[in-house]
């Protein structure tokens, strides 16, 4: 099974420096989680995606480089 990597398939120093701006971060976040199908996360991200989210989705991109999947809804 191929590795899954964020922000669209892009390599990790480019979704990691996408996930540092908050506003990128914020918006490619709930495009990917649109994108998956998963539209009760996608509208969680648009609404909460600029504070806690966030961060704890810069934290995962360091550590495990995903971000975070609260809901597989």
């Amino acid at each position: 099974m191929a590795k899954r990597s964020d922000y669209f398939g892009l390599g990790y120093i480019v979704s990691l420096i996408l996930a540092i701006i908050p506003v990128t971060s914020w918006i490619l976040g709930a495009v990917t989680r649109f994108g998956e199908g998963k539209i009760v996360a996608g509208l969680l991200r648009l609404l909460l995606g600029w504070n806690i989210i966030w961060i704890v989705d810069l934290i995962l991109m360091i550590v495990s480089k995903h971000i975070l999947r609260l809901l597989n809804v």
